[in-house]
């Protein structure tokens, strides 16, 4: 079978079963077979496909009628223009995140001064890499309860040459980071309601649950990180943090409930959704921790 005729059939067979974007995934995943880019594709429709490649293909299609996310095939995503390597035991990076990386990137041009970073819940490392990767002088420390993510995220790191910028540390939220001080905290923790997830799409399901369950009400980690998160803070230290389209309200509420911050404010994604909450810590908290070098428990 030629590579024309292969890749009609695997689009007919995820066409059948109302893959999205039927095309488009049949055709990279037989480009990442056959270890060719899109255009020698087209070039080389009429060349026969070797046996072994096009049972391969045909397996791969079958395993994405039945939920496999495309990235965990090929182990790659595109995130900030940088290329990752992302398999079951991380999230896949999604555009919407870009939007929470952008901000802290017109946030150092604003300020122009060397930042210490610290991103919570790592897991590929795609905001800790692409902080590292485009923001000058930052030092980026990145967490994750997971051993299996951390050594992704190094992976990465490594992958697009900024492994010397980054401290990465297996950590659950705060515990093993210490004393040390950030100007940013950043984070896209888990934010999904313990009981919406037996309700999505299989290819979400294919996801690390640990990395998706955000608790009964979808706002747990929100809470340890306004809590905790101010004692790591240096003075006029920001978080960064991802929501869901649905959370602006009760993540705001919970940052007020605190009196640990101010100036908070939402920036929306490209459906018009809220997707980004950032806010100051306050002067006086700075200066009440500092003074009684005291710890929120």
């Amino acid at each position: 079978m030629n590579i024309y005729d292969l890749l009609i059939k695997g689009i007919e067979l995820l066409k059948q079963k109302r893959i999205q974007d039927s095309a488009i995934q049949a055709r990279v995943l037989l480009c990442y077979i056959l270890k060719i880019d899109s255009v020698n594709l087209i070039i080389n429709y009429n060349l026969e496909v070797q046996k072994i490649d096009e049972d391969q293909f045909i397996s791969y299609i079958y395993k994405l009628i039945d939920g496999k996310p495309l990235q965990y095939l090929t182990n790659k995503q595109e995130f900030m223009k940088l290329e990752f390597y992302v398999d079951e035991n991380v999230l896949i990076p999604q555009p919407d995140t870009e939007i929470l990386v952008e901000s802290i990137i017109k946030y150092s041009e604003k300020i122009k001064s060397k930042m210490e970073v610290l991103d919570l819940c790592t897991g590929s490392g795609a905001i800790a890499v692409s902080i590292a990767k485009y923001v000058d002088g930052s030092n980026i420390t990145a967490s994750d309860i997971s051993n299996k993510a951390i050594q992704i995220a190094k992976l990465n790191a490594e992958k697009n040459l900024v492994h010397k910028k980054i401290d990465f540390i297996e950590s659950d939220m705060f515990n093993k980071v210490n004393n040390k001080k950030f100007d940013i905290i950043v984070s896209n923790p888990p934010y999904i309601k313990t009981k919406v997830i037996k309700t999505l799409s299989p290819q979400v399901k294919e996801e690390p649950i640990i990395a998706l369950d955000g608790g009964r009400d979808g706002l747990e980690f929100y809470k340890i990180i306004a809590k905790k998160g101010i004692a790591y803070l240096n003075e006029k230290g920001k978080l960064f943090l991802e929501i869901g389209f649905d959370q602006k309200e009760e993540v705001v509420k919970i940052l007020e409930e605190t009196q640990y911050y101010d100036n908070i404010e939402s920036i929306k994604d490209f459906a018009g959704n809220d997707r980004v909450i950032i806010c100051s810590k306050k002067e006086w908290v700075y200066v009440f921790f500092n003074r009684y070098k005291r710890r929120v428990k």
